[in-house]
Order: C-alpha cells, then structure tokens, then sequence
C-alpha cells in the first residue's frame, strides 16, 4: 500500500515538473534605450510638439491682447460693434481650442506621427521577443518596465540583451544588481551584512 502511494507521487511530480512552463522577462525601456532609431523618432517627436505647442500658445497669446484691448474699448463701443468683437474673439478662441484638439488630442497628430516613427519599432522588438520565446520555448514573457508590476526578477530569466542581439544592435551593459559606482567611478560591490 505505502509503495503504491509513493509510486504514485513520483509519478505526480514528474507529471508536474514535464508540465512545468518557462518563464522570463525584458526592460522594453533599457531595449528601446539601446536602439538609435527610437530615440530619434523621440526626438522628432519632442521638436514637433515643442513646434505645435508654440503655434498654440501664440494663437492663444493673440486672443488674449484681443480680449483685454476689448475690455479697454468696450465702455466707448456701440452695442453691435461690441457683439462683433465678442463673436470674433469666441471664434478665435474655439479655433485655437481645435486646433490643440488637432495637434494633441485623442487621435490627434502628434499620436499619429507617433504610430508612423515608433510602431514600426515596437513591432521589430515585438518580433525578436517572440522569435526568442518560440526557440527557446518561454511561455510567458514578462514586461518589466512600465506600469507591471514586477516584484523580483533574477537577471538570468532577463533575455533583453538577446532581443537586441537578434534585432542586431549594440547595447550598454547592464549595472549588475547589488554593484554600484563609487566616487571614482569605479564599480564597488555591496557588502551584506552577514547573520
């Protein structure tokens, strides 16, 4: 009897540990950190939100000197000259309003040139991801920058540098865990205090 329990759990746990999945995990921030093209389409992307926000700016600046010289000259306009200005200065104001609707809203400009620069590179990375989890059969991958939560990571599992290494490019290496530079700038190593 007691051999066919152990029997039994033996063959549970093989069944277990063959059913048991790979998993590991990529800093989509230190891989796009590492590709020159991304951070030229960041930059082109900061020029011309800079550019934009400057057109909106001046547009509102202009209704702004349009409004207080209104207030200074309204005592002496007649009432249909008073409505006039009004009206003009309603209409240009909702044109600057569209207008920062355009450059930087929901599905505005600035997200669509955004989808033109970057998409491309997030498929490539994407791409190397997959082609690396399909060779050596992950089953989940793991985004550690952003917004996920990633509690632990042991930096074995973290197959960044292979999907740079697939996509073709060159890389900083990454600080070790537990190594930091000191004064000198030469890397030091924490001592741990021991129990």
């Amino acid at each position: 009897m007691k051999r066919t329990i152990l029997t039994s759990i033996l063959i549970a746990c093989i069944g277990l540990f063959s059913m048991a999945q790979k998993f590991a995990f990529v800093d989509t921030d230190y891989i796009l950190d590492n590709i020159p093209e991304y951070a030229d389409a960041q930059t082109q992307l900061d020029d011309l939100s800079v550019q934009w926000q400057k057109e909106i700016e001046a547009k509102f600046s202009e209704i702004d000197k349009m409004y207080k010289a209104f207030q200074t000259e309204s005592v002496l306009l007649p009432e249909e000259m008073k409505k006039k200005r009004e009206d003009e200065i309603i209409k240009k104001e909702k044109e600057a309003k569209d207008l920062q609707k355009k450059r930087f809203g929901k599905d505005g400009d600035l997200f669509k040139k955004r989808q033109e620069l970057v998409k491309p590179i997030q498929e490539k990375v994407y791409n190397a991801i997959e082609g690396i989890s399909n060779d050596d059969n992950y089953a989940v991958v793991f985004d550690k920058a952003g917004n996920a939560t990633l509690i632990y990571s042991n930096p074995k599992f973290d197959i960044s540098e292979q999907v740079l290494d697939k996509m073709g490019y060159t890389y900083k290496q990454k600080e070790a865990p537990g190594k930091q530079k000191d004064s000198g700038g030469k890397q030091k190593t924490e001592s741990k205090p021991k129990k």
